[in-house]
């Protein structure tokens, strides 16, 4: 093999094509050849892109209680790329939304919450408004009145969550049009 090379050097000449003066003047026949149709028939035309969706401003709301707040923030970060798993509530084993809840509650604050995150959304604690958002609040998602999912805010319209069967614990945004959609209320946990 010749230096610098993934091919068996055969002692033989390159085909024409495969020189730098081939490959341009192959690239120039080529485009010359196509001049002489019309090309917009012969390639579908780019359906347009669809419009981002339209992007909230994100105040930062300092929480009653930083240090607390902070806690929950790191933990919860730290657990992004663990395994969902149905019913499961430790790093070893897996989470589910609620079961991430309350693990990063538990371990940095010894706080035990309810379990589902249905119980969560109706656990005490006043509803929050997005813009009013803090570390730390709890975010809900669901439909028809129903919550059906749960996760911890951390910022910038960001939260952390354990979303499905097959998936891994992740940040994702508010602003993501199934989040958008399905978003139910968020609760303060720390005062």
């Amino acid at each position: 093999m010749g230096k610098g090379t993934h091919y068996p050097d055969t002692g033989r000449r390159a085909p024409i094509g495969a020189t730098a003066g081939g490959i341009a003047a192959l690239a120039i026949v080529l485009l010359a050849a196509g001049c002489g149709r019309d090309a917009r028939n012969d390639v579908r035309p780019t359906p347009p892109a669809p419009a981002p969706a339209a992007q909230r401003e994100w105040p930062q709301v300092t929480p009653d209680d930083p240090a607390s707040a902070n806690a929950v923030l790191m933990r919860a970060i730290s657990l992004v790329g663990t395994p969902y798993r149905y019913g499961g509530n430790t790093p070893e084993g897996g989470f589910d939304c609620s079961g991430l809840v309350n693990y990063v509650y538990r371990d940095m604050l010894d706080l035990k919450l309810p379990r589902t995150s249905r119980e969560l959304a109706a656990y005490q604690g006043p509803k929050i408004e997005p813009r009013k958002l803090a570390t730390a609040d709890l975010v809900f998602f669901g439909s028809g009145g129903n919550v059906t999912h749960v996760g911890i805010y951390v910022g910038e319209g960001r939260f952390v969550h354990a979303p499905s069967t097959g998936g891994t614990v992740r940040l994702d945004h508010l602003d993501g049009t199934y989040w958008r959609r399905n978003y139910s209320g968020a609760k303060r946990i720390l005062r």
